[in-house]
């Protein structure tokens, strides 16, 4: 099965609205502060009566050629099945707002959104940072 570039969401819409220049990347950002993205997790190896050991998720997270940690995270479900085939045990996942997961990471970590997929792109831990400290930030 080959992954379609066919905008399933407003997410999709938008990224592909970017990548035609019909949007700008600061239009985009906006539209993705404002969604769900989809985070694979690594699954829990025998959980013992159904008890989770761990309360914390572990993303799927690469490292980039320079070393650099990069987050894996999906515009949706459907669009993270054929790239996790090639991780076993990332077959689940949580679905969450964007900001909570930029609340919820550690810094230096860039973000590869659907990656592999031309409804996609890549964001540096710099860019990322600078999300982070905006939504910080206090509001006047």
């Amino acid at each position: 099965m080959t992954e379609t570039t066919e905008a399933r969401n407003e997410l999709e819409k938008q990224l592909a609205a970017a990548q035609t220049g019909e949007i700008t990347s600061e239009d985009l950002l906006n539209t993705l502060l404002q969604s769900q993205v989809f985070m694979p997790v690594e699954e829990e190896k025998a959980a013992v009566l159904n008890v989770q050991r761990s309360n914390r998720a572990q993303p799927l997270v690469l490292t980039a050629e320079d070393g650099t940690p990069i987050l894996v995270l999906f515009s949706s479900p459907e669009r993270a099945k054929d790239f996790t085939k090639d991780y076993p045990g990332y077959g689940g996942g949580l679905l969450a707002e964007f900001t909570w997961v930029l609340e919820k990471m550690g810094s230096g970590y860039g973000i590869a959104l659907n990656p592999g997929s031309e409804l996609g792109f890549d964001m540096e831990p710099q860019t990322v940072e600078a999300i982070i400290a905006e939504l910080s930030a206090p509001k006047h």
